[in-house]
């Protein structure tokens, strides 16, 4: 399940971020204006639900954000304000360019820092800024590259790091509960494990899930007897930090020297790349 900085579908410009501003019913002057904004979100609303998804396709409609914005930014400042958020929106989500996006973000707090959409704005540039640095971080942990070590505890209380399997074949596995790509791994990861486990695989479960019960139970129910990694910190779970995870299952297949053998490997892969490794030690 991957993660992404705010999620939306074709039908969320309207149903999620387009209600966020309200207007008083009596003011007939910024209920128009807001009328306006949504009017025009409802367009690009359609034409995403036609798969017209590209700047191309979307021109007319930004041109007639920067006109709204113009016409709006004296009347109706928070009028004016969701539009330039919804229209930097596109930029981040729909069409992914993020630095275009971040740039309009980064208009909307300095042209309305009195709106509503000035700390939206804020935690979307926070968010992109985080996806960034999450990117760097993995960009460097090449394969052939020796995986950073870390010294934790794991769920039971017992030292967790990698070092302490050096010489093994070691999966390093980002996980939650609550992920439906990981569950149906699931399988497959015990499978490999049963089958190699003796010969001298391991796997290391870092969980981010925020229920210590829940996992517990999950675990048991699951027999799972590998170690795991759990500080309730859901997306915010130190090691995912570390190692700039943004996206779960998340996996880091690493030789007996601790190298990285693969990256997010699934399936009958896993077992290959595993067998493969082990066959060279």
């Amino acid at each position: 399940m991957k993660r992404i900085l705010f999620i939306i579908t074709t039908t969320a410009l309207l149903c999620g971020f387009a209600v966020i501003s309200s207007f008083a019913a009596d003011d007939t002057g910024k209920a128009d204006a807001a009328k306006e904004v949504r009017q025009l979100i409802r367009k690009v609303d359609a034409k995403l639900q036609q798969g017209k998804a590209t700047e191309g396709d979307l021109t007319v409609e930004l041109k007639e954000f920067d006109t709204l914005i113009t016409k709006l930014k004296t009347t109706a400042p928070e009028a004016a304000a969701e539009a330039a958020f919804m229209k930097a929106m596109i930029y981040v989500q729909v069409l992914g360019n993020e630095e275009k996006g971040a740039e309009l973000m980064r208009a909307v707090k300095n042209d309305f820092p009195t709106s509503n959409f000035e700390t939206k704005a804020g935690d979307i540039l926070a968010s992109i800024d985080r996806q960034a640095a999450a990117k760097k971080v993995q960009e460097n942990i090449k394969i052939g590259s020796k995986f950073p070590d870390f010294s934790e505890k794991d769920i039971d209380g017992k030292p967790f790091s990698v070092s302490n399997y050096k010489g093994k074949v070691v999966l390093v596995d980002f996980w939650a509960t609550w992920c439906g790509p990981c569950r149906v791994e699931l399988p497959n990861v015990i499978e490999t494990y049963e089958k190699y486990h003796a010969k001298g695989f391991e796997v290391m479960g870092i969980s981010l899930d925020e229920d210590k019960d829940a996992l517990l139970k999950y675990i048991k129910s699951k027999k799972m007897p590998w170690q795991q990694y759990f500080d309730g910190k859901g997306w915010e779970n130190k090691l995912s930090q570390q190692f700039g995870v943004t996206g779960i299952p998340a996996t880091f297949l690493l030789d007996g020297e601790g190298k990285v053998i693969a990256k997010d490997i699934r399936g009958d892969e896993l077992g290959k790349q595993v067998a493969q490794a082990l066959a060279k030690k």
